[in-house]
This record gives structure tokens, C-alpha cells and sequence, in this order.
């Protein structure tokens, strides 16, 4: 059966939240001396879904995802969104939020390409280790910048950077560790190094051809990728398999693509980076469950 690639998504290890690497300050703030994200800023999109980013896990690393959700429309896009971040849960189980829905938030944007986030205290009522506080504002920032650039709220081909006030003040230390008041930008390293966009999890699509989306930080690598089918015992068994490579080129980097012929069942997809030492093991995978109509 014919297939061509196009993948996004992540697995989760269900085991406790690991300790992650450190230097979790450096890449909470973002400063000036680190290197931009691998992951491009978003474009404007006619769609109004907010992209929402999430902390999830592939193998034992944790890393950002993004979903676009549908959000109530009473607020400026990046609100919407950041609301959405601390008070929904996301589409796949692999992701969580460490995030408290919050009494108060707003957002505005200067003429500087800053987005000033300011959210009541409440928001930070979780039990967080050092790096898991600086991945969760770093999902925040992520998250506010994603929104602002979708929306065309910003100028995408210049740095921008959030600021996070709390009720009003700077200076306050996020979940015990984080210090925040300066404009901090994306850091890098955040983001999956092997992403499903589409299809999200979830998602029903109609029988014939199934296109799949995602993007690697490896542009030019090699990716395994997979298709199990679920049976009627709930066992899923090997249906598809096969290898594709992400785009090297500057406009498309790292995006790799997949159209395959699927009749109508459920589905679940798995993309891994390939081991350049030639094992068989599933680098950084991600998986996404979808069904076909």
C-alpha cells in the first residue's frame, strides 16, 4: 500500500516527572547570550484556533508541543491562548500543564515587539523542581509568542520577547525559582526534536488519503516512521512502516511530509528520529492517535 510521509505529535514516558538537565535559568529567561530556538515563529494563519503550547515527554526527556485549540473569542489572542494553556488540558494524554487556571490575566503588546503578560499569583500554585520551572515559562513564552505572531499581532521577522508581570509587579519568583521582570525570549532546546502537527490527536478524517505533517530539528535527517492499527480487542498491530527525511532547505527546514492510503479504522502513528549508529532504538518519538472515517 503506497505511502509518503507528513508527521507531528509525542509519547510520554508515564513515569514520575523526571529531573531535567540543568541550566533550567538560562533557558527559563531566554537571555541575549543564547542561541535561537531550532523551532521558527509561527506565521499568520487565517484560522482563529490558538496555538497552545504543552510540556510532554519522548522517552525521558521532556520537551514543548504545540496544539491549535478553539477558544472563546472576548479576549486579544494571546490572552486567549495563554488562558487556554493554564486552564484546559491538552488533546493528547502525553501532555500536561503545570499551570493553575488564574483569577486575573491580561496581555498587551509595545511597539518593541514585547508582550507584557501580567497574571495573578494564583496561577502558580504547583510543586515544581528548578527545571521544571523553567520549562513551564518557558511554555508560557512559547505559548504568548506563538498567539501574537498567528494573529498578526507582530512583527515575526524581529526578536520578540514577553514579560511577565504578577498582579502588577515585577520581580516575582515563579514557582519558587524562576526570578522574573525582565523580557525574556524563547529559548533554545525547547521544543520536540521530532513533532507531529497534523493530524492532532484525536482528530476524525475521511478514508482515502491521509495526509500527516511534522517537523524535525534535524533538518536533513533521517525518520522512522510508523502506522499500528487498533483491532477489536484493543491490540494494535503493525500496519505501515517505512523512513522519509526532513527538508533541508531554509524555507521548509526540518518539515517532513507523508500522504498514505488508509481505509477506515484507528490509527495510531509513530515518527523517531533515526540512530545514526545504525540500532533499531526510537530516538526522541513522538506518536499520535487518529481515526479514519
Amino acid at each position: 500500500m503506497p505511502a509518503f510521509l507528513l508527521l507531528t505529535g509525542c509519547i510520554a514516558d508515564p513515569s514520575p516527572e523526571p529531573n531535567l538537565a540543568a541550566n533550567s535559568s538560562a533557558a527559563a529567561t531566554g537571555s541575549p547570550g543564547a542561541p535561537s530556538t531550532s523551532a521558527p515563529l509561527e506565521t499568520t494563519q487565517s484560522s482563529n484556533k490558538a496555538p497552545v503550547y504543552w510540556i510532554g515527554r519522548s522517552n525521558s526527556n521532556v520537551f514543548l508541543y504545540r496544539e491549535f485549540r478553539d477558544v472563546p473569542e472576548q479576549e486579544n489572542p494571546v490572552t486567549r491562548a495563554l488562558r487556554a494553556m493554564m486552564s484546559e488540558k491538552p488533546l493528547d494524554p502525553d501532555f500536561f500543564t503545570p499551570w493553575q487556571n488564574p483569577e486575573k490575566l491580561a496581555s498587551s503588546i509595545s511597539g518593541k515587539n514585547v508582550i507584557t503578560v501580567d497574571v495573578s499569583e494564583d496561577a502558580f500554585n504547583s510543586n515544581l523542581d528548578a527545571d521544571m520551572a523553567g520549562r513551564a515559562i518557558q511554555q508560557l513564552v512559547f505559548t504568548a509568542t506563538a498567539a501574537a505572531a498567528s494573529s498578526g499581532l507582530i512583527d515575526s521577522g524581529q526578536q520578540i520577547q514577553v514579560r511577565i508581570l504578577v498582579d502588577s509587579h515585577t520581580d516575582y519568583v515563579a514557582f519558587d525559582h524562576v526570578q522574573l521582570g525582565d523580557p525574556m525570549s524563547r529559548a533554545a532546546g525547547m521544543v520536540a526534536p521530532v513533532w507531529i502537527i497534523d493530524p492532532q490527536e484525536g482528530t476524525d478524517l475521511a478514508g482515502g488519503s491521509v495526509k500527516i505533517t511534522g517537523r524535525s530539528t534535524v533538518p536533513g535527517g533521517k525518520l522512522r516512521w510508523q502506522i499500528l492499527r487498533a483491532e477489536a480487542n484493543g491490540n494494535k498491530t503493525p500496519y505501515l512502516t517505512g523512513e522519509t527525511t526532513a527538508a533541508a532547505e531554509a524555507a521548509q527546514s526540518g518539515v517532513f511530509t507523508l500522504a498514505l492510503s488508509l481505509s477506515s479504522g484507528n490509527y495510531e502513528l509513530r515518527v523517531s528520529q533515526v540512530d545514526a549508529a545504525g540500532t533499531s532504538q526510537e530516538l526522541n518519538v513522538d506518536t499520535r492517535n487518529f481515526n479514519v472515517r
